[in-house]
This record gives structure tokens, sequence and C-alpha cells, in this order.
């Protein structure tokens, strides 16, 4: 019976476990798609990738790049066809490179010579002229730019470029240029098992070009859900017929065009799929899209890269393109071909086709085997009903151990079969077994702790996990419901921060105030404190709630003095990084609050309400005023003990009519040295006869506090009150406050 029982308990957690088991089963098996699922594949195949890759310079291809020096130099995009004819034939005739294939695509026609302007003169005004004929006629030759170039394209094989597009909706294809025969034509393939990649328009060369050129390939990519070009389509699929990618017409034309035969297991059953596409001795693995596995090398720069400009002035060392497959292509930003890649977010396109090149030529082209599903299927039914039964039986250790030894021997199967070149998809593996994990780890604490959780789950964003847990010890005495108490509340804020935004790269600028705002918020939590909520580079905190801190007052101002020092630490190692120094204001008051959880239905939030807490912000705010990085309000300084003050003010902040007195805590009063409380003694007799508005007696106590502290931003500003004041006398009522118009 009790063996009854004990299986009854655990029915739930294995009825659950081979639910998540049976939802990744599913996903796998295409019944549904799950996009973390996918995205974690693609992520984890970049891993590997990255992992293995060779990252050492291919010399064999050479990219002549039509960089932002070439656009400096001959001119914005599209050039001239005689300024490309001139690079072709110093590619063939100068440095006698192997092959060329350009990544670029001339379908207009050049009319950039003036040459079609004149033709209509000699049709039009000029019809009789003979001597205007008679030059045309011999000009004719050097200013049809299109024939310049298809005479150089013969000096050598040259593979043109040219991209297929779907116009929206996919139902009228846009053409433009001339299409190169297609690799297969309709009915030459017979593989339903293969769903090609279907095209309804293209862009491809003017048909004199087309005509000179030894063939042309395709630069259009596959594309995965997150953006990044993995794959390139092998063969696509437009209007029945087939055409091949850039990089496989290169590499038939370096062999003498050998053709191109798939290797469709089943065939002659009918339901075959193409698995491989063979260029004479080479093999190209594919996937069910007729679609190849980008082989990348490394980085961008992972072949040799030359300026476009340079072998057109012949300024290229002869040695680094001679036999070299050449790929003419650009990076410059304004020409979008940049792409995102498993290597790198920004890269070249056409380094693509030269890493799909080196790949064919070296054989290293990963594959997807057809049995990847039944393997992948196969291993989540396993290692799902192992969890699932074993779990609820293993003790905590045990159960890590099962769990970890698991993963590993899946990881370490999966990049065996990596390195001998197959693809296999790992993240529902290792998305499943953690969440088996996990689910059971978690399952009777989640029972067990319901009211700790609930109070974690309302306190924990806002104070420290000790206040979290001395709550939960006795959650029925705390709430979020609004209350009324005496609290102190803190403002800090980031001077100048605009400017130092503005300074800093987006990635720089969140990690700097990331490393700036974990140690104030760890002050805060030493100290008791409650984080209300962070606005940009501010913070504000409180103290006296949710748990009730009779000395909220001491607490606060010890924080912020903490946070001053803090902030002398790391202003060294900001700037080892190469960021700006960082200085803060500190406003503090207490007074009566309203606190709770207040909101709208649509968000609700722990925070705290009132004029007391308005006060604050302002004394944040006036902080740089007086050149000091904490002020308090007199309140505060009356609820706290221990601690060393020097009165700054009388002021009347903006939205208040009863002017208070403002304060600078300087520290704790036994650390205070003798030199300090002499200085705050003569500054407190200074605030006394400025205030009388005896400026005579002022103004020599002012130069010897000048001279006590050299710099000081609040002598100085006394100093130019008491000019003002002996230009301007103040009225006979004037009670010494200084009145805020601003926030």
């Amino acid at each position: 019976m009790g063996n009854v029982g004990e299986m009854r308990k655990r029915l739930l957690p294995i009825a659950i476990s081979l639910a998540i088991m049976l939802l990744f089963i599913a996903h796998g098996a295409g019944m549904f798609q799950s996009r973390l699922i996918q995205q974690m594949d693609l992520w984890l195949y970049d891993v590997r990738l990255r992992a293995t890759m060779p990252e050492k310079i291919d010399n064999r291809i050479v990219i002549v790049d039509i960089d932002e020096k070439s656009l400096a130099e001959i001119g914005r995009w599209p050039w001239s066809r005689n300024v490309v004819a001139r690079m072709v034939d110093n590619l063939f005739d100068r440095y006698k490179v192997a092959i060329a294939g350009f990544d670029v695509v001339f379908a207009e026609p050049d009319h950039s010579s003036g040459l079609p302007v004149l033709e209509r003169f000699a049709q039009g005004e000029l019809r009789d002229s003979a001597d205007y004929k008679l030059a045309l006629s011999r000009l004719r030759s050097r200013l049809d730019y299109d024939s310049i170039l298809a005479d150089s394209l013969q000096k050598g094989p040259v593979i043109l470029g040219y991209f297929f597009t779907n116009d929206e909706g996919g139902v009228k294809g846009h053409a433009v240029g001339k299409l190169p025969r297609p690799t297969f034509e309709k009915g030459d393939i017979k593989a339903p098992g293969t769903s090609f990649i279907t095209y309804n328009g293209y862009g491809a060369n003017i048909a004199l070009l087309q005509n000179h050129a030894a063939a042309a390939g395709h630069f259009t990519p596959a594309i995965d859900i997150d953006g990044v070009a993995r794959r390139v389509p092998v063969l696509i699929n437009y209007k029945g017929n087939y055409y091949e990618a850039l990089s496989i017409a290169m590499v038939r034309a370096l062999f003498g065009f050998p053709d191109i035969k798939p290797f469709i297991p089943d065939g002659d059953k009918g339901y075959g799929r193409i698995e491989s596409i063979s260029v004479g001795d080479m093999k190209i693995p594919v996937d069910g899209n007729a679609t190849a596995l980008i082989p990348y090398r490394g980085r961008q720069g992972s072949f040799p890269y030359v300026s476009a400009a340079d072998v057109i002035q012949g300024r290229v060392k002869p040695e680094l393109l001679d036999g070299a497959i050449v790929l003419v292509g650009t990076t410059a930003s304004g020409l979008m071909d940049l792409r995102a890649a498993p290597v790198s977010p920004v890269y070249a396109g056409v380094e693509i086709h030269a890493n799909m090149i080196a790949g064919i030529l070296d054989q290293t082209i990963r594959t997807t085997p057809p049995y990847a599903l039944a393997a992948e299927l196969f291993t989540l039914l396993i290692t799902g009903l192992l969890l699932s039964f074993l779990l609820p039986r293993l003790k905590l250790i045990s159960s890590v151990l099962v769990s970890v030894g698991l993963l590993s021997g899946i990881i370490l199967l999966n990049m065996y079969l990596w390195n001998r070149g197959f693809v296999l998809p790992l993240a529902s593996s290792l998305l499943m077994i953690p969440s088996i994990y996990i689910f059971h780890t978690s399952f009777g604490f989640l029972m067990e702790s319901r009211s700790r959780r609930q109070i974690t789950g309302l306190f924990g964003q806002y104070v420290p996990p000790e206040i979290v847990q001395e709550m939960s010890r006795n959650p029925d005495k705390f709430t979020m419901e609004a209350d009324s108490r005496e609290m102190t509340v803190l403002f800090s804020d980031v001077r100048n921060f605009t400017t130092i935004s503005e300074g800093l790269e987006p990635r720089q600028l969140a990690q700097m105030m990331n490393e700036y705002m974990t140690p104030m918020t760890g002050i805060i939590y030493e100290t008791r404190g409650t984080i209300d909520k962070y606005i940009g580079d501010a913070i504000m905190a409180f103290w006296g709630a949710p748990v009730q801190d009779p000395d909220h007052a001491n607490h606060a101002i010890i924080a912020a003095l903490n946070m001053q020092r803090e902030l002398e630490r790391l202003r060294p190692q900001f700037a080892s990084r190469g960021w700006p120094e960082i200085h803060i204001g500190i406003g503090i008051n207490t007074g009566e609050m309203r606190v709770g959880n207040m909101g709208s239905r649509f968000r609700m939030a722990y925070t705290a309400l009132g004029d007391a807490v308005n006060l604050g912000a302002r004394l944040e705010g006036i902080t740089k005023e007086y050149g000091v990085g904490i002020v308090v309000g007199e309140s505060t300084k009356a609820a706290a003990a221990g601690i060393c003050f020097r009165e700054l003010d009388l002021v009347r902040v903006k939205g208040k009519n009863k002017p208070v007195a403002i304060f600078q805590p300087l520290g704790r009063a036994e650390d205070m040295v003798e030199a300090t409380r002499a200085e705050m003694g003569t500054f407190h007799e200074f605030l006394s006869v400025y205030r009388n508005g005896e400026w005579g007696k002022a103004a020599p106590l002012l130069d010897e506090l000048q001279r006590l502290s050299p710099g000081s931003r609040l002598y100085t500003l006394y100093g130019k009150r008491i000019e003002y004041f002996r230009r301007n006398p103040p009225p006979d009522d004037w009670d010494g406050v200084f009145v805020f118009k601003t926030k």
C-alpha cells in the first residue's frame, strides 16, 4: 500500500514530464513550430561553426573590392562600363587571374558616354552632315562602353552575377535583363521530395554582356528566420527551370564546365529528394530545399581583399593575383551588399561566395542528413522517458548527475557527428532535459512555499534579499496596500548625463550604467533601503517601508555618504576604460509619505508619494547650485543622530511657499577632524552675519573660508551674492531666504 501511495504522489510530475517530452517531439515532427527552439538551433549552429572554423586566410580566392576608397577615387557606383572593362583587362592581361566572377549586376545599358545622344543628332538635325557622320563612325567604337566591356569579358572565363526576386504577393514577376540558359530545364529533375526555393522575377545582365560572358550564376541568398545567411540555394526554380548559384558556376568554369549531376536516392521510385550535387569529382551536399550550408572559414577578411581602384590603376602586386580565383564585389555600406552572418552581424555578401567556392574545392561543406529527423525524435523519446520515470525516484545530487550526464552525452555525440560533416538538431534536447529537470526539482518547493513565494514576488524587486527573508517569516504582517507613515526618501542623479551619453556608443553607455548602478543599488540594500524605481540615470529609494525602520533617516544618510565614497573608487576604473568621470547629486528628505502599491489596472508599482517626496527630488536638483554631493532637509537632520552637518542655506524651492533650511551631511560625528569642525564653525558664523545683512563682517569670514577651501563652489556662490547685495541691497524685511525659480 505504501508503494501505491508513493506512486500516486509521483503520477502528476511523471505525467507533466511526459507532456513536456511530447511537446518537444511534436515540434521536432513539425506538428507546430516553436520560434524559440528554431532560433536556439540556429544559435547553436553558429556556436559550433565559430568554435571549429579554421580561421586561416585562403589566398586562392581574392576579392576585388568596390570599397569606399574605390568610390572616392573612381566615382560613385555604377561606374562607366569602359572603367569596368579596364579592370577586367588588367585582371586577365596584367595579373593573369584564373577566373573572375561578378557579385554585381549590369542590368541597364550604359549611356554615360553620350553615344545615344550623338546618334539622335545623326538621325535628326545633323543627318545631312557627312563630316559629323564620319566623325561619329570613328568615335562609335570608343563610346560604346557596353561593347567595350563585352569584348573584355572574352579575355578569360568571366562569370556574371544576377539575382531572383518575388514581387509582393508572388503574383507577377518583374524581369530585367537576360537570364543565362538554365542549368536544368523543366522536367530534367524528378525529385518530388525536394522543395526548391521558387521566385517569380529576376534582375539579370543586359543581353550583350550575358552573351559574351562564359556563364552566369545567381547570388540570391537563403535567409533564415533570424535574418542570418547560413545557406546558399544551389539551384533556384524559376518557371520550372533551375538556375545554379554563382559559386557553382565559377567552380564549373574553373574545371572546364563539367555537368552537374544531382544524386537522388530512390529517384526511380518517385519520392526521392536531392541529397547532393556533383560537379566533376566534387560533391556538394544539399538539404530538402536544395540549399547548401555556407562553410565560413572565419570572420570577414578570411580571403585577401584588394581595392578595385588599385586593380584599375595597376597598383596591385602581381603575385597576389597570379592564377587566383577573383570575385568582384563590394563592402561599401551604401551599395547594400552587407549581410548578417553567423560569424559577424555585418558581413560582405561577396565573401559568402568566396567561402562557398573554397568549401567546394576543399569538400568541407557540412550536411543535414536525411535521417536527422528520425535521430532527433528517437533521442527525445528515449531521453524523455528516462528522465520522466527516473527523476521522481532520485535525490537532488543523483538527479543532477543523471541530467548532466545525458546532456553531456548528447552534446559529445552531436559534436562528433559535426566534426565528421553532419549537422543534427541540438536545441530540443538541450531545452527538454533542463525543462524536465527544473520541473521536478522545483515541484515540491513550489507547493510547500507558497506564502514565501508570494512575499518574494511582491517585494523582491524592491528590497534586499535579507529583508525579503525577514518578511517571509511573518507574511501576514506585511501588505502592499497604501499606508501613511514617516519615512526618508533619497533621490540621486548623474550630473550632465546627456553630455555623457552623447559621447559614448549605446553599448558602452549601457555597460557603464550597469557598472555604476550595481554598486549604488548594493549600498542602498546594505542599509535596508527599498528601491522605488530607476529613472534613466536616476535612482529613487526610501527607508521605512515595507519594513518599519526607526533609524530610516540615519540609514539614508549613511547610504548617501557611502554612494559618494564608492563613486570616488569607481572613477579611476572608469577612466582606465575610457569612460567619462561621473558625479552625482543626492537629495534626502524625511516626512509623512503615502507608500504602497499604486498605479493603474495595466501596471502597478510599490512606490512612495507626498510633499515630502517632492521636496526630496527638489533637494537633489539644487546640489549642483551649492557644489556639494548631498543635500538634506531640516526634517532629516532633526531625525538623524550622530551625524555632523553643515547648514548650507535657507531656501524656498519651486512649488513651496514655506522656506526650509538645507544641510550637507559631512559624516559621523566621531569621525570629524578638528580642522573640519573649525571650518564649519567659521561658516556658521558667516551665515549668521550674512543673514543680518552685515556684508562688511561677512566678507572677511568668507575670505578665510576660501583660503581654507580654495575653489569651493559654495563659497564662490556666497561671494557673488555679497557682491550683488552690496550693489543691490535687499529690502528691510529680507529674511535671508534664497528663492529657486526652477526645479
